[in-house]
């Protein structure tokens, strides 16, 4: 018997930060068929943007996901009964987050956070904003409230990383376990 697919749709916003995102999506992409991962993924209209001008180039459309528009409301997981196991806001605009907090669904992604919060999935937002408002925070809290992980974009550097990628990729690899995704990685305390 084959194990079901585990189905994660990631969201990338117009915040700073698509580098997270472009790192996420290339990192699933290596792991997906050990794990038998169906990887999905919406662009904000900003987000479209933000990541050609942050990472200089396109998204890779060769890599094996499927992008659906953020008006899409017919994509899959827009409904309870076909819903994703995990949605990943990377990065995760505040306004975004105060769209989740207060449930309007007014695009696919928003839709999306809504569904996989009242179908008790996993919903993690990478935030990068600094520094914070009260508004941001009680917009935090809420989404916690509901069942969502607040996940701010803090690398460690107890592996004493040397480049960019190696502190982007503490980053990574912790949304990764936080998916319980098998992956071999170097971790703290290991030789």
């Amino acid at each position: 018997m084959s194990k079901k697919p585990y189905h994660i749709v990631v969201g990338i916003t117009g915040a700073s930060g698509s580098i997270y995102a472009k790192r996420l999506i290339e990192q699933l992409c290596k792991l997906r068929q050990k794990n038998n991962l169906i990887i999905d993924l919406i662009f904000s209209d900003t987000g479209k943007k933000v990541f050609l001008h942050e990472n200089k180039e396109d998204f890779n459309i060769n890599l094996p996901v499927r992008i659906f528009e953020n008006d899409n409301f017919f994509a899959p997981f827009a409904s309870g009964s076909s819903t994703a196991d995990a949605l990943v806001i990377i990065p995760c605009s505040m306004g975004t987050l105060g769209r989740i907090a207060h449930g309007t669904s007014e695009n696919l992604m928003c839709r999306t956070a809504d569904v996989v919060l009242k179908e008790k999935k996993k919903l993690l937002l990478l935030i990068r904003e600094t520094p914070l408002n009260l508004l941001h925070i009680k917009n935090m809290e809420l989404v916690c409230l509901a069942g969502g992980t607040i996940f701010p974009a803090s690398p460690s550097f107890y592996l004493n990383p040397e480049t960019i990628e190696d502190v982007i990729n503490s980053v990574i690899f912790r949304i990764i376990d936080h998916l319980d995704i098998n992956q071999e990685i170097k971790r703290w305390g290991e030789k």
